[in-house]
Formats: structure tokens, C-alpha cells, sequence
């Protein structure tokens, strides 16, 4: 899925647009226990709360795509029967009125998610009808030719309110606040199908974590079938290891500023696409080129890719590319430049030693205090 139809199914979680039949539940304790079951049909819940379920719906959609949200296609043996599609085929289809499917999807969410303290499964069926496009790309709502029929799944931790104090409107005194167990915002969730090309796309899943460094491997390979994706700092991990092992010795720092420049500029190309840019590894090997990689370091190229990244994946620009900073570090020093003037950094070898000089043009600032670069000489020194 793209931002754009996510958004779409966003726009749905609202009193005047919702699209939701049905919200199942499951709270959890750290021990692993079910405490609670809840079985509802959401148009009859109070107003209230519906709009609090809006706001974790929206959240379990929220972030980066390729970061906070990943699109995962399952592999052929779980679209397989007894697969993992299947089972959360069926789970869609039963419109989560069977209890004994629901009691199996708590059992291997259970199962497979780790966290040490108390947790609640949200489960919620929706059919979205659809709306067909004109020419201009203006809804036409009389003119829908399908329906998405979806599951959405949040995980959201269950935490004790801090203690402290209350102001008691009854008894008009200040105490000791009663603590609550919170349900907070979802850490973890998935779509299932997905929306691709505004359409029902049932080999794939979007995978939701609030962390994009932490996915919960087993939860991914148990609960979905799914293999696990590089994270974004595992692409960007992969991508450093791939331009070292490719430039060896002669990895230096204007080959290095040059592919970074060259990576914004693609990204500032693209960033009207609707897709996210990624790069293949063919991408890969053309911006090495582009930016001055001699052409006999890249006669291994193809086979150190696949060792390091794998022959089909594939890395996205924004998780490979810093477009808001621009880092130099030494054991004792770290620069941090403005991505748009790396011009400002030249290496030198000066006396000798290898040396980074800063060009100035106007004045420095030191600990929040303006300053010179250079002392003016005083009346009467030798020029």
C-alpha cells in the first residue's frame, strides 16, 4: 500500500464515515492470562468510545511507509491450505462471529507476541464500499464496483496511571488520585488484506510497529507467515557495508559526500511519487557509478550485494539517506552539516596531516555566543 490509500482507509474511522461492523477483544496479563473477552457490534457502542477506538484504528495506520508500516507478501506454502492467509482468510470471512476462530486468533497472538506486561488484542471487521473515480480523480459515490472487506488488528499496552493528585469536585478537596489500568496507543497491529491500487489484495499484509527498529520477528514468522524484512536502520546498516566493501581502501570522503548528494537529489525527484523510492540492486551499482566508483571496484558488485543484502532486496532512499543531516565524526570530533552545503567541507593535507577545513564566510557561533573565526591584529603588531 501506498500513503494515499492509506489515508483512504483512514478517512473511514470517523462517526459520519465508519465503515465497521464488528470490534472483538482480548486483554491479557503479563502472565500471558486472558482476564477479558469483549464482543461488540461497534455502531452500538457510546459515542464516546468510539471515538477513542477511532483514535487507536488511526494510530495502527500512522508513520512511515517502509519504516512504521511494511507491506508483506506471503510466501506461496501460507497461501497454502493450512497457511497462515488462510486462517486470517477465514477470520475475515466468519465477520468475527465465530468464537472459535476468535479463541484460536487470541491463542496464537498470545503465543507468538513477547511483552512482560498486560496487553489488549483489538480485532475490528469493516466493509468499505468503495467509491469509483472520475476522470479528474473526484469521487463518485453512486458508482462503486467493490467492496474491501478487511480485518485490522491492535495491540495496545495496558499500563497503571501515575500517581498523584485530584481535585474532588464533590467533596471540593485535593487527594490521592485513583489509579486506573490506561489502554494506551496500539505498539504493534497489521491490515489484512491490503488496499493496493484501491483494490482488495489478499497475498499481502501491512505490518504496523510503533517502533521501526523493534518488529517482533516471531510474532511476524508465527502470527502472519511472513519473512521478516530488513528494519530501516537494518537498510541503511546494509547499505554502509555494501559501499565499504565495494570501495575498500579507497572509501574516502568525496566519493562519499558525492553519493550522498546524488541520493537527495533522486529523493527530491521523487518526492511527488506516490510510491516511495527504492533501489534495486541495479539501482544501487548505476548511483555508484553516477557518483565516481571506479569501474573495476564494481566488478564483484553484484555477488557482495547478494551476500550482504540478498539477490532481491531492495532498500529505500529515505531509510538509506540522511536528507536532514549530514554527519562527519572522528574519535574526538563530530560535524554535523546542513545537507544542501557539504560544499562547505573540503579535505586538505596541510604540514602533513590530513585535515577537513570548514569554510566561513560570515561569523561562528561558539556555545550560543558569536564569534570570530580569527583574532584581529592589535595596533602596532606586525602584519
Amino acid at each position: 500500500m501506498i500513503k494515499k490509500e492509506v489515508l483512504e482507509i483512514r478517512k473511514q474511522y470517523t462517526p459520519q464515515n465508519c465503515t465497521i461492523s464488528r470490534i472483538c477483544g482480548c486483554y491479557v496479563d503479563a502472565e500471558k492470562e486472558k482476564k477479558l473477552e469483549l464482543k461488540e457490534a461497534f455502531l452500538s457502542l457510546p459515542e464516546e468510545e468510539m471515538f477513542k477506538y477511532f483514535d487507536i484504528f488511526k494510530q495502527t495506520l500512522s508513520g512511515t511507509i517502509g519504516k512504521n508500516l511494511i507491506n508483506m507478501d506471503f510466501p506461496l506454502e501460507q497461501e497454502m491450505p493450512g497457511g497462515t492467509q488462510e486462517f486470517l482468510l477465514k477470520l475475515r470471512d466468519s465477520k468475527l462471529q465465530d468464537d472459535m476462530l476468535l479463541e484460536e486468533f487470541y491463542d496464537k497472538v498470545i503465543e507468538s507476541y513477547f511483552y512482560g506486561e498486560n496487553y489488549l488484542i483489538l480485532l475490528i471487521h469493516a466493509a468499505y464500499d468503495i467509491p469509483g473515480k472520475s476522470t479528474d480523480g473526484s469521487e463518485m459515490f453512486d458508482a462503486s464496483d467493490e467492496v474491501f472487506e478487511y480485518l485490522l488488528c491492535s495491540i495496545c499496552p495496558v499500563n497503571l496511571s501515575k500517581p498523584g493528585l485530584c481535585y474532588n469536585a464533590q467533596k471540593n478537596s485535593i487527594e490521592d488520585r485513583i489509579r486506573d489500568w490506561i489502554v494506551e496507543h496500539p505498539v504493534k497491529g497489521f491490515l489484512f488484506p491490503v488496499f493496493n491500487d484501491r483494490s482488495t489484495d489478499l497475498h499481502s499484509v501491512l505490518y504496523y510497529s510503533k517502533n521501526a527498529e523493534e518488529l517482533q520477528p516471531d510474532f511476524i514468522d508465527q502470527m502472519l507467515g511472513c519473512s521478516l524484512p530488513l528494519t530501516a536502520e537494518g537498510q541503511k546498516e546494509t547499505f554502509n557495508t555494501i559501499i565499504s566493501d565495494t570501495l575498500g581502501e579507497e572509501c574516502d570522503y568525496e566519493v562519499i559526500r558525492t553519493i550522498h548528494d546524488n541520493l537527495n537529489v533522486m529523493i527530491e525527484e521523487f518526492k511527488e511519487a506516490p510510491e516511495p523510492l527504492s533501489l534495486t540492486k541495479t539501482d544501487v551499482k548505476h548511483l555508484l557509478e553516477q557518483s565516481g566508483v571506479p569501474e573495476e571496484k564494481l566488478e564483484t558488485f553484484e555477488t557482495d550485494y547478494d551476500a550482504v543484502a540478498g539477490e532481491k532486496t531492495a532498500l529505500l532512499a529515505s531509510n538509506i539517506a540522511s536528507v536532514r543531516k549530514f554527519n562527519i565524526q572522528t574519535p574526538d570530533v563530530v560535524i554535523n552539516v546542513n545537507p544542501e552545503r557539504t560544499d562547505l567541507i573540503e579535505t586538505r593535507v596541510i604540514d602533513g596531516r590530513q585535515c577537513l577545513v570548514i569554510v566561513v564566510d560570515d561569523h561562528i557561533e561558539v556555545n550560543g555566543v558569536n564569534a570570530r573565526t580569527l583574532k584581529l591584529p592589535e595596533l602596532g603588531d606586525e602584519e
